[in-house]
């Protein structure tokens, strides 16, 4: 079975839409970066290391320090599917970030989204 287009995509090519999206409902690239290291435990050098080297989706996942448990307590649906039912671990792991980045881009604040309240 060929693998999901997504998985090798690279990750700095969708990077900047993330921050386009957010930064048109007034939201900022620090808070998009907050948002991912909080998800994959990720320094910003590691982050920013990812980003230059192009790392494929697929990569940037595996190669994560430590995916955030909290994830879990994400809900909802991201391109009409929800995230908690997506079967496919990989999958879930970039809904997971679609949906963060959605919330950020809807004005959430950043408490709820990091599922700190």
């Amino acid at each position: 079975m060929a693998k999901h287009k997504i998985y090798t995509m690279s990750f700095s090519k969708v990077y900047p839409l993330y921050i386009a999206k957010v930064e048109r409902k007034g939201r900022t690239k620090e808070e998009v970066d907050e948002i991912i290291r909080w998800l994959t435990g990720y320094e910003q050098g590691e982050l920013e290391v990812h980003l230059e080297k192009q790392t494929d989706f697929e990569t940037f996942f595996s190669e994560a320090p430590e995916m955030n448990s909290e994830r879990k307590q994400i809900k909802g649906v991201i391109c009409g599917i929800r995230v908690e039912d997506i079967e496919e671990p990989l999958m879930q792991e970039i809904r997971y970030l679609d949906k963060l980045i959605d919330e950020l881009a809807k004005g959430k604040a950043m408490e709820k989204i990091l599922r700190r309240a």
